[in-house]
């Protein structure tokens, strides 16, 4: 993993960013009250394998942890980074039926 890289919660744009070699990589996110639903991420191909994605989902769900905010992993790579991750599991709002 890139060791300096700063993630930056976008809120106007709904997204954290972090930018690495000129390339932006996202994590997309919509707020609803005390919920956050990732919906996407995005990694440059160019910048792939470098510990981006993770940097980024680690960002938002310490944010959305500070916040006490619900987190909805839509975007896939979110989702496997929860289950990867169970410290977060707590965050996340269970699936009607579980």
């Amino acid at each position: 993993m890139d060791a300096d890289l700063t993630v930056v919660d976008n809120e106007a744009a709904g997204r954290f960013e972090v930018a690495v070699d000129g390339e932006l990589a996202v994590a997309e996110y919509e707020r609803d009250g005390d919920t956050i639903v990732f919906t996407h991420t995005l990694v440059p191909r160019s910048i792939r394998r470098r510990g981006v994605g993770s940097a980024l989902a680690a960002a938002a769900l310490d944010r959305a942890k500070a916040r006490s905010l619900t987190v909805v992993p839509v975007c896939p790579f979110i989702a496997h980074y929860v289950r990867e991750h169970p410290e977060y599991a707590p965050l996340v709002r269970p699936e009607p039926g579980r």
